[in-house]
């Protein structure tokens, strides 16, 4: 590689080098994590399989359209009221949001509180309603 193309534009070449280290991140990071994301058809067989959903959006974004018999809890609410979740501490949780950033850190909560097998929805309820599943208001 020619070294004076790297020396005038080494931002250029840091800022390659960083998307490509945030990119492989976001393949391995949920790995490293323990979290497994659960796309929609993975979504679906959890939902019928009576797994819990839960579903860490807000108040009026829940009001607006959420997965049959999810149940509720605000993220920022979470750590809070983990004692509701105790039952399902052995059962597996698919946990959403809207897009799945917000389930993504949730799942990071639940895991460290002791919860065995938690998944992620990945693409959130968007999603799931673009894969023309069931919505319930």
């Amino acid at each position: 590689m020619d070294v004076q193309f790297l020396q005038q534009n080494w931002m250029l070449v840091a800022a390659v080098t960083i998307s490509g280290i945030m990119l492989l991140w976001s393949f391995v990071g949920s790995k490293l994590s323990g979290i497994e994301e659960a796309d929609t058809l993975k979504a679906t067989r959890l939902f019928n399989d009576d797994a819990l959903v839960l579903d860490v959006r807000e108040d009026k974004e829940f009001a607006a359209g959420h997965i049959p018999k999810a149940k509720h809890i605000p993220l920022g609410q979470l750590s809070g009221r983990l004692q509701e979740l105790e039952k399902f501490k052995a059962k597996p949780i698919l946990v959403t949001c809207r897009t799945g950033q917000r389930s993504a850190r949730a799942c990071g909560m639940l895991k460290k509180a002791g919860f065995e097998t938690v998944y992620n929805q990945a693409g959130g309820i968007v999603a799931w309603e673009r894969a023309n599943l069931p919505v319930a208001k």
